[in-house]
């Protein structure tokens, strides 16, 4: 049977002075203070520009707007999806049980505490370095598919509601995803399911229920170190009051706003691989508050990791050479890297003056 880690005992006073400094607004501990690194500007600062706006449901007709899918996701690699069909009824359910949970005493919160050297469960990072700076957050994160990968040990069960909303979020969430897969494909002139048929029919599809609590000094510690997703594609259900996230456009950081009924879409790692770099996956990250607790829920869709994948073929020619070596579970590569500061693409990029192939 695994060990799980009590988030708020004596033995593990880190995560229990994270919660006390919260409320009583006393400085981070060094563990939490964010060094210079070289993934942009450590200023918490952030531009305010559009950030553009996909409606998913034209997608399978407007020339025009698969042009725009294609034009952002090679410049950006992120967009705000509207039209997806989930009504804004139920992603405020969604952010309901969210919070509803984090607000749970943490007695309670602790039944689903992740067990050491696993990802899934209640708490923060795995600590794989000696040099990893701890992000300002709680997550409780959970396997949704394939389904027969799923702990319901893990999942809450309060609120009563939490497993079943959760299950039709997925399913929801997915469905947008595969479309999405698929129109990117068409937006390079690729066989529908170029990108898609890479992730399996055992893709692996994990839900992230974020928790940033408020922080003293938001000029110091970050919700989440700047990054790139592991995933292929990654969807976002942003809190509907605080902002906090940032994505990394020509070396300058520049805020995501809330848009209530939007979801925002940003690529992986593994789907910039696929494209051969035609498409980018964002550097990105969350900044702290010092008067608000924020909340997100994210959904991380990646091949199946028993997948090796790879750029598609028709994206590489004499003027665009490959790009990338094929790989196989790239997550494992991906977390490996953010923990020790180091960029992930760049370990499995093929060197252009050398004769691999």
């Amino acid at each position: 049977m695994s060990t799980k880690v009590p988030l708020f005992s004596e033995k593990n006073s880190l995560f229990k002075s994270l919660q006390d400094l919260s409320i009583n607004g006393d400085e981070p501990p060094l563990q939490y203070i964010v060094k210079e690194s070289k993934f942009g500007s450590k200023d918490t600062s952030a531009l305010s520009i559009p950030i553009p706006i996909i409606d998913v449901s034209l997608l399978s007709y407007s020339k025009d707007e698969l042009e725009k899918l294609r034009s952002c996701l090679n410049s950006e690699g992120c967009f705000q999806a509207i039209g997806h069909g989930i009504s804004s009824s139920y992603l405020d359910r969604v952010r309901e049980a969210a919070k509803h949970f984090f607000t749970l005493p943490a007695e309670e919160k602790q039944k689903y505490a992740r067990a050491v050297n696993e990802s899934e469960g209640y708490g923060n990072d795995m600590i794989v370095s000696d040099k990893q700076v701890l992000d300002w957050n709680y997550r409780l994160t959970l396997r949704v598919f394939p389904e027969d990968k799923r702990r319901p040990a893990l999942w809450p069960e309060n609120p009563s509601d939490f497993s079943e909303i959760l299950d039709e979020f997925s399913t929801k969430t997915k469905l947008m995803m595969n479309l999405l897969l698929k129109a990117m494909a068409r937006s390079l002139n690729l066989e529908e399911g170029s990108f898609l048929n890479q992730f399996g029919e055992r893709a692996l599809m994990q839900a992230r229920f974020n928790f940033y609590p408020r922080c003293s000094k938001p000029d110091l510690v970050l919700g989440v170190k700047p990054h790139t997703d592991r995933s292929g594609i990654t969807v976002l259900l942003q809190d509907k009051e605080v902002e906090g996230l940032q994505i990394l456009i020509d070396d300058k950081w520049v805020n995501v706003p809330t848009i209530a009924d939007a979801l925002v879409v940003n690529l992986g790692d593994q789907m910039q691989i696929m494209s051969n770099g035609m498409f980018k996956s964002p550097m990105h990250r969350v900044v702290t508050n010092p008067e608000k607790l924020r909340m997100s829920v994210a959904m991380f869709n990646e091949p199946d990791p028993e997948i090796e994948i790879g750029p598609v073929n028709d994206l590489i020619d004499e003027k665009r050479p490959r790009l990338y070596r094929n790989v196989k579970n790239y997550g494992i590569i991906n977390y490996k890297s953010y923990q020790e500061g180091k960029i992930a693409l760049e370990t499995v990029q093929i060197d252009q003056h050398s004769d691999q192939k």
